[in-house]
């Protein structure tokens, strides 16, 4: 089995409404997929998170290097491109290119064999996970005190055992938000935050020291992905557990982070931080630590069957018990025409819970009518 083609599809779509987060407004969503066909008819899909027509430029140039290989060498492969390119790419959109080549060489390898992604590699150990809704942006119009509440209500009520809000928005005003959404949801619900790197360790423990009461399950991102000292100083100083990690690569990356124990909880973005290759490494490095591993998740249903395969694979939070501490899977609520649209069945939720896809490889199949449809024109184009 060769590899004969490698394709790239750039995909954007127009939001209803365009929401924000702390450092940016949202008015379309885009997606970069990566198809990977073999000379034999098999064809494996990835999604590479980032900025779509830089990372769909290094799928491009990185495509003639994987012409005639064999698609189930993918440590040779992930190997060989990360090699060729560490001079220039040891993070960033290399690194979120080769993710998303990496992923449909999984996809291709479960395919070949007739088996899910997570079957080869070791698993599964769990067959579904619970998720937390990942909402709570804002909006042009209202007033976020009333329409993030009910918003919050509303995923408590579909069954969602957590929700997660997004800060980074000023001090005063995010103690606020956060005080109303934990009153709409109650006290059994989860309730993280996000500030998406948006403050410095000052501001970032103000914050959680004004949230700590409301019993936060954790403070994701509080400061900017290279300042680790700050993630040490916030994580000293309050009681809340602290994530981060969507915005670092690779296990070399990974190794600082969980050697300086500057997090609670990494949070690799699968279609980041090298694809399941590298972040299968990155759990096992993890579990070798103590420190919690809970996927980040933003894109495409790739993208989500991706991360779902590999969280049948992670080791559980605590070591083995009666009631060990799973992972659990980030699910985007926010509007995103072209999430479910490119998948012929959706991955969804039943009370907060998903099923891990089955069927072989990511175990999803792909609606190509939707990749025409929703298919970017390049800049300038």
């Amino acid at each position: 089995m060769r590899i004969a083609s490698v394709r790239t599809h750039v995909l954007e779509a127009a939001l209803a409404a365009p929401f924000a987060y702390s450092r940016a407004w949202y008015g379309t969503r885009m997606a970069m997929l990566v198809e990977i066909e073999t000379a034999c008819g098999l064809t494996g899909w990835g999604e590479c998170y980032g900025p779509a027509w830089m990372t769909e430029a290094v799928v491009r140039s990185v495509a003639p290097w994987l012409i005639g290989e064999d698609p189930l060498r993918t440590e040779w492969i992930w190997q060989e491109v990360y090699a060729r390119l560490r001079d220039h790419g040891q993070k960033g959109v290399v690194i979120e290119g080769l993710s998303g080549i990496d992923i449909a060489l999984w996809d291709l390898k479960g395919k070949h064999f007739g088996v899910p992604a997570h079957r080869l590699m070791g698993g599964p150990l769990r067959s579904e996970v619970h998720a937390y809704a990942t909402g709570l942006y804002r909006r042009r119009e209202g007033d976020p005190l009333a329409y993030l509440a009910e918003e919050a209500a509303g995923y408590a009520a579909e069954g969602f055992h957590a929700v997660k809000l997004k800060v980074g928005f000023g001090v005063a005003e995010d103690a606020a938000i956060a005080r109303a959404v934990r009153e709409a949801i109650g006290p059994d619900i989860g309730l993280m935050v996000d500030a998406n790197h948006a403050y410095d360790a000052v501001a970032a423990i103000e914050l959680g020291r004004r949230i700590a009461p409301l019993g936060i399950g954790w403070f994701e991102e509080p400061v900017p992905p290279e300042d680790l000292d700050g993630y040490r100083a916030v994580r000293a100083a309050l009681p809340i557990p602290i994530a981060g990690g969507e915005c670092e690569f690779t296990r070399l990356g990974f190794r600082e982070v969980l050697a300086s124990r500057a997090m609670d909880i990494i949070q690799p973005d699968t279609c980041a931080a090298g694809g399941l290759s590298e972040c299968k490494k990155i759990a096992d490095m993890a579990a070798a630590f103590g420190i919690r591993y809970n996927p980040h998740v933003w894109g495409t249903g790739i993208g989500l069957a991706a991360s779902l395969q590999l969280m049948a694979v992670l080791p559980t939070h605590t070591p083995t018990s009666l009631a060990p501490a799973e992972p659990v899977f980030e699910f985007d609520r926010t509007e995103h025409p072209i999430r479910q649209a490119i998948l012929r069945a959706p991955i969804e939720h039943v009370g907060g819970v998903v099923r891990i896809p089955q069927g072989p490889g990511l175990g999803i199949e792909i609606d190509r009518a939707a990749l025409d449809r929703f298919r970017a024109r390049p800049p300038g184009g």
